[in-house]
């Protein structure tokens, strides 16, 4: 199942991006025996300043056709990451071939997309900057195939 990051912004080079691009590199690796990836990134920004809306338009181009769609939104599941890994497991059980974890702008995402898409993931109740967020993303993905891997990394 390939998973595709879809945010509104461009993640700079810097810490943030060193971080991402490092959790997807190991992502890949250890997903690639289990079905899960390679990930990619798809960053958008809406130059002409069209507010959420036009930022859930770009969006929904950056999403693979036959996608699910999981958007981050603090009122969305809250999982343990266990229960992450198993719900991975689960959507590429069910043979879903793209998975799109969307994140959106400063403002969030517009209501009509979020209530369009099939999950809703939350980091907690508090408000994350979009860049840390695919940061926290990309460490559960690779958290996620370790745990499926029984592999070192997580330690619970």
């Amino acid at each position: 199942m390939r998973v595709h990051i879809c945010a509104v912004g461009r993640l700079r080079s810097g810490p943030e991006r060193a971080l991402v691009d490092d959790y997807l590199t190991r992502f890949d690796r250890t997903g690639r025996a289990l079905a899960l990836g390679p990930a990619t990134m798809a960053e958008v920004e809406d130059k002409k300043g069209g507010g959420m809306a036009a930022e859930a338009a770009l969006l929904a181009r950056a999403v693979p056709t036959g996608a699910l769609i999981c958007v981050l939104d603090e009122r969305g599941r809250r999982f343990s990451s266990p229960e992450f890994a198993d719900q991975l497991a689960t959507w590429r059980d069910q043979g879903r071939s793209d998975l799109a974890f969307v994140i959106g702008g400063a403002d969030g995402l517009a209501p009509d997309f979020r209530a369009g898409a099939d999950a809703a993931l939350s980091f907690g109740a508090m408000v994350w900057p979009h860049m840390l967020v695919r940061v926290m993303l990309a460490e559960q993905l690779y958290r996620a195939a370790s745990i499926l891997s029984n592999g070192p990394y997580h330690r619970a």
